[in-house]
């Protein structure tokens, strides 16, 4: 037997804020039928490939420790450095950057809720 991951749920203060930045970054989007509101206690976003989703839980307590598990992104169509830019203007935040002056390495960054994922190099970029 086997199963899929349907959802990644992410506890979280604001889950409506979330959505929209997870939407931003991921391109995901609310359900048609069941739009995500800034009153709603969850927020989901769907893959357009039907993958998995993420899932925005309102939890009343703060986070207060590192992630035990995080999303490494690449970028589809730009570069790390570019997408890095982009996340940082959606209202990201730098916590660590392991760029090489080869080229090579990723970037750690957090949502607006401290939520750590890294930034690696796009397809095109490891390519070279």
């Amino acid at each position: 037997m086997t199963v899929r991951i349907r959802h990644i749920t992410i506890d979280c203060a604001d889950p409506y804020r979330l959505s929209l930045f997870w939407s931003a970054v991921t391109g995901y989007q609310e359900q048609p039928n069941d739009p995500n509101l800034p009153t709603h206690d969850q927020a989901l976003i769907s893959a357009p490939d039907g993958s998995a989703g993420l899932l925005f839980i309102r939890v009343p307590e703060p986070k207060t420790v590192k992630n035990r598990v995080h999303f490494d992104v690449q970028p589809l169509d730009a570069t790390r450095d570019t997408e890095f830019e982009r996340v940082l203007a959606l209202g990201a935040s730098l916590v660590g950057d392991f760029r090489r002056p080869d080229g090579t390495g990723w970037v750690i960054v957090a949502d607006p809720e401290g939520n750590e994922f890294c930034i690696e190099r796009s397809a095109a970029e490891r390519g070279q």
